[in-house]
């Protein structure tokens, strides 16, 4: 009983001591702690524990698209439906003006070798009108004939893969040759990241620095569109160091102009030659956000 009561008087002793001392430093000025504040900077310092212990290196890559420059070939049926559309409209469609002025000038030509042609009801107009608009039709046949499509295949730059001028109906996509490890692959230009940065400017980084290259893109968004993991052999894994998480960020050439004498060995390929440079594991994360074809 006589333990009890001396519990007692020592737990309120050190809550008046504890109240005591809650009073001075909010009297003070200082600002009074409290649990949500408490709990806030415990998070924080766990995060910034995690982050500079964490066993995975990050790195941002760049998905460079060369959109398609033209029209794709169309399919047999394409080209059937087209041909229907166009017969359609030539059947439906009002006449345009050129083609009302020439009937009017048929018009006027038949009236003038009829008997009771009379030119003082053409209210003005002579022979003038009638052969500036055969001429016209003639200036626009000749323009026609000398007209020259430009080629849609182009052998010698279609077969040049560091260009991005080639297989201009198809997307491209931007390939550099970096080193990994102790060999050299083919990947996305990618780069490591860094303490104060986001992924995206590591990936915006990771672009500017091709050496040579001065590549002009527009990224689409600050999200990465897919990742990539793989670890690093057992011989040289680490608990500080398992592998590394690459972060994929989409992003469109919006110059296509190349420098004369690029110093990074880059290639321009379409998605049905990525699988020819990319490792199938790497090739079946990024298939997963690339566009079809």
């Amino acid at each position: 009983m006589q333990q009890k009561k001396m519990s007692a008087s020592c737990g309120r002793m050190a809550s008046r001591g504890l109240v005591r001392f809650v009073s001075r430093v909010s009297s003070s000025g200082l600002r009074p702690l409290s649990s949500t504040s408490v709990c806030r900077a415990t998070l924080q310092n766990k995060h910034v524990t995690d982050k500079a212990t964490s066993p995975w290196t990050l790195m941002a890559a760049v998905c460079l698209q060369r959109l398609p420059v033209i029209s794709s070939d169309l399919s047999p049926i394409e080209q059937q439906f087209k041909h229907m559309l166009s017969q359609m409209e030539l059947e439906k469609s009002m006449l345009s003006d050129h083609e009302l002025r020439l009937l009017e000038d048929k018009e006027r030509m038949s009236r003038k070798q009829a008997n009771d042609y009379d030119s003082d009801d053409e209210d003005g107009r002579g022979d003038q009108d009638i052969v500036l608009t055969q001429d016209l039709e003639d200036s626009w046949e000749q323009k026609f004939k000398s007209f020259q499509p430009a080629p849609r295949v182009r052998a010698d730059v279609d077969e040049n893969l560091t260009s991005p001028e080639r297989c201009l109906a198809d997307s491209l996509l931007l390939l550099v040759e970096q080193q990994v490890g102790g060999q050299k692959m083919w990947l996305l230009p990618q780069t490591q990241w860094q303490e104060g940065e986001t992924l995206r400017q590591t990936a915006e980084r990771a672009l500017s620095s091709l050496s040579g290259a001065g590549f002009k893109a527009t990224f689409l968004g600050n999200a990465p569109c897919g990742v990539y993991k793989y670890k690093l052999p057992k011989a040289i894994r680490t608990e500080s160091s398992v592998g590394t998480k690459v972060f994929f960020f989409k992003a469109i050439l919006s110059d296509s102009s190349r420098p004369a004498a690029p110093t990074s060995p880059f290639l321009w390929v379409t998605k049905g030659e990525l699988q020819r440079y990319l490792k199938p594991a790497y090739m079946a994360k990024v298939d997963r956000f690339i566009p079809q074809v």
